[in-house]
């Protein structure tokens, strides 16, 4: 093996400690050689070992009697009845996106479609949850908005070659997000239970076949770059960033499918972060097994590649299998009828370490487990988050009627059409429910007569008041999300986005926000079954707000949904869970507060959970007896923006609303409080009765009418408007921010 001199400013640049790197000679008995430094810097990297999250991680509810795979394979399965399962999972592409938006973007839907039909899963739906800057800051509004478009392309481009409906997600802006946007993409598959692939190798002398694309040296360190700080110079890291081939990926899925049917497959493992080094590892590490293989063999496409580059880089569209030794022609015919490559570059071992060869000169040979499962692990310092922001400001409320449309132009609030119309959401025909016509995304399980549902939120302002509570509220939300189509939550993922772990106040952030997310995840029974998380989300020392995203999937009968608009006049308009109260305090969060007053304070609104459970079952019996024409939930906005988008239907069907409080007008109309859904129905004492029947509050706010929205305090109008000119300020307002 040929020596290397490491230097310090050597061990530097991997983002190695002194202590790790002790580690590393201490675990091989000898100092590394130059590509061994390489192989450990991206294993060990955050984004590989989460080596800051791990030991909290373990407080999440993991498991229920429909959780088939837990975290630790490619993405979480659970049984949905009829002989067959779903694969779904969310990971972030976070770090590449600001660097190359498109392809930072397109590959992120790549990679985390790979994560899927490993599994042996067909992907059939992506949701995406998105963060970006101000559009309209003089100084960094040109930036976001070029990274919004190019985001935006990229996941549309990558999803659409590839033939996956992007049929929902949510998009949100802040300042936080400048020099760090957040690129979050969800994915679900199906598969007969029986069908499912992991990735883990096994028996001594089986081959070990890579399939896919050729090797380039693009993506070398992308899983090290994602786990570090923006400095001035990560503009200049554009060549970690993967460039990706959707119709490549289209033929490796069929590809890899047809493959598993033979029956050949042992184990199979897709070249994500880490490529061609984390495949093998970690193959082999969870298969108790080891792999050699020969750089020689791999198929690249430039020349001169070194054995260092070969290892990490993370060129997509590539796959790694371990088939059954004397059945390797079965899966090469399969890969040369797709005009796919695929080569034997190695064997399994039985003694547990990973090692590479170059020209027959051993370059690599790392215990397997060391590298994979024993990686550093750390109980980094935190106390309490830090009180970020104090009591509510002196402001000039302003009137309703004015505050209604500022809220609705808002780019938080406004139509995300410009973003949507650019995704095939209906491609494969399954999509029953795509974006913005319900709170959650429904799509058509055609094997077994059933559907899924899914919910993608989270709320950066309310965790970076309070992580805890935030994290909590992300839960509940998505779980009322599914209940507004009938749903039944049963399993989530989640994406992690925080700050730099090294700060205590940010890793109090993180540990918070986990501690709640479980409380909430086991309350709802909603196990999280994998995710990702993603840290050094900052640039300059600037971080993000804390952002816990969550994906839920719940499961319904096929049935068309019932939606958003309001259908006919004169029907009564329903507000399960009450009008609600609140304060100054946790008014603060509100979109009111960041729009109109300008201002972030206090706390989010609190959280009842148990009445929030009561509010879901109640919302789940009413759909059941057939007695809503419309629901929406009340999140962003509350009420009044709640009553504009039911009003934004084709027919345009307003109402007359008279609410009977003591709350001051604009958190009347404007309060965020949850567990509350707005439905529109024509049997409102049926409708009482069974809200009655679950211990929830159900008021009577008005009725529908043909043309207009109005808003009463007790006989007092706050408002009155014209249905066509909020809805032209909703739809226009974010393609005008873009352009």
């Amino acid at each position: 093996m040929t020596a290397t001199a490491i230097t310090p400013e050597l061990i530097a640049q991997h983002q190695l400690t002194p202590d790790e790197y002790g580690k590393i000679v201490a675990i091989l008995g000898r100092e590394p050689s130059y590509t061994e430094l390489g192989i450990f810097s991206v294993m060990w990297s955050e984004h590989c070992s989460y080596k800051s999250s791990r030991l909290h991680l373990k407080k999440l509810p993991t498991r229920s009697e429909l959780v088939v795979q837990g975290p630790g394979e490619n993405a979480g399965v659970v049984d949905i009845g009829g002989g067959y399962v779903i694969a779904f999972k969310i990971e972030s592409h976070n770090h590449p996106s600001f660097i190359e938006p498109f392809q930072g973007a397109a590959t992120g839907v790549g990679g985390i479609l790979r994560d899927i039909f490993t599994m042996g899963a067909r992907p059939i739906a992506v949701m995406d949850s998105l963060r970006f800057g101000r559009l309209d800051d003089p100084r960094t509004g040109p930036r976001n908005r070029r990274v919004l478009s190019g985001v935006v392309a990229g996941i549309a481009h990558y999803g659409n070659c590839f033939g996956v409906p992007t049929v929902g997600g949510e998009c949100l802006f802040e300042p936080c997000y400048d020099g760090n946007p957040l690129v979050n993409v969800f994915a679900l598959g199906v598969c007969r239970k029986e069908d499912i692939f992991y990735a883990r190798a096994a028996g001594a002398g089986n081959p070990v076949i890579y399939v896919g694309a050729r090797t380039g040296r693009d993506g070398i360190h992308g899983a090290s770059m994602a786990s570090a700080e923006f400095t001035e110079e990560s503009k200049q890291k554009r060549p970690n960033v993967q460039v990706g081939d959707p119709f490549m990926e289209k033929l490796l899925l069929e590809a890899c499918l047809e493959a598993m049917r033979t029956g050949a497959i042992v184990g199979i493992q897709d070249m994500g972060a880490a490529g061609l080094t984390c495949s093998t590892c970690e193959m082999g590490s969870r298969g108790e097994v080891g792999i050699e293989i020969e750089l020689d063999l791999v198929p690249q496409r430039e020349t001169g590649m070194s054995p260092y580059e070969i290892m990490l880089s993370e060129s997509q569209e590539r796959m790694l299998l371990v088939s059954e030794k004397g059945r390797e022609d079965e899966v090469f015919r399969v890969f040369r009828k797709w005009g796919l490559e695929s080569a034997e570059i190695g064997a399994v071992t039985g003694d547990g370490k990973l090692r590479v060869r170059h020209h027959g000169e051993v370059v690599a040979e790392i215990p397997n487990r060391e590298l994979a499962d024993e990686a550093p692990l750390y109980d980094r310092p935190h106390g309490k988050p830090l009180r970020h922001a104090g009591d509510a400001p002196e402001f000039l409320p302003a009137s309703v009627q004015e505050a209604l449309p500022a809220l609705l132009a808002s780019s938080d609030v406004c139509s995300k059409r410009w973003i949507w119309e650019q995704y095939d959401y209906q491609v494969r025909t399954n999509t029953i429910a795509g974006p913005e016509r319900t709170d959650a995304a429904i799509v058509r399980i055609k094997e077994t007569g059933s559907s899924v549902a899914m919910s993608l939120d989270g709320n950066g302002r309310y965790s970076y008041l309070d992580p805890r509570e935030g994290a909590k509220l992300a839960v509940a939300e998505c779980c009322r999300n599914l209940a507004t189509v009938g749903a039944l939550p049963v399993a989530a993922t989640n994406c992690l986005n925080f700050g730099n772990p090294e700060r205590p106040e940010i890793m109090a952030q993180l540990v918070e926000a986990i501690e709640g997310m479980a409380d909430a995840c086991r309350f709802f029974g909603t196990p999280i079954t994998g995710g990702n998380v993603s840290l050094y989300n900052e640039t300059l020392g600037e971080g993000i707000y804390p952002t816990p995203v969550l994906g839920i999937v719940g499961l319904m009968k096929t049935a068309a949904p019932v939606t958003i608009p309001f259908k006919n006049a004169g029907r009564s308009v329903v507000l399960l869970g009450g009008l609600g109260g609140c304060n100054d305090t946790d008014f603060g969060g509100t979109e009111y507060a960041k729009v109109v007053v300008g201002r972030l304070w206090g706390l989010p609104p609190a959280l009842d959970m148990d009445r929030e459970k009561r509010v879901h079952d109640a919302m789940r019996a009413v759909l059941a007896e057939n007695l809503a024409e419309s629901a929406h939930d009340l999140s962003d906005g509350g009420l009044a923006v709640a009553l504009a988008e039911c009003a934004f239907g084709t027919a345009e069907i307003g109402a007359e609303i008279d609410l009977d409080s003591d709350l001051r007008p604009e958190m009347l109309c404007f309060h965020e409080g949850p567990s509350r859904i707005l439905v529109s129905t024509a049997h409102p004492h049926r409708v009482a009765a069974i809200a009655a029947a679950h211990g929830v509050d159900a008021p009577a706010l008005g009725v529908t009418i043909e043309r207009g929205i109005e808003i009463r305090q007790r006989t007092m109008t706050l408002g009155s408007w014209d249905i066509s000119s909020l809805k032209s300020v909703y739809c226009q307002a974010l393609e005008s921010h873009v352009k």
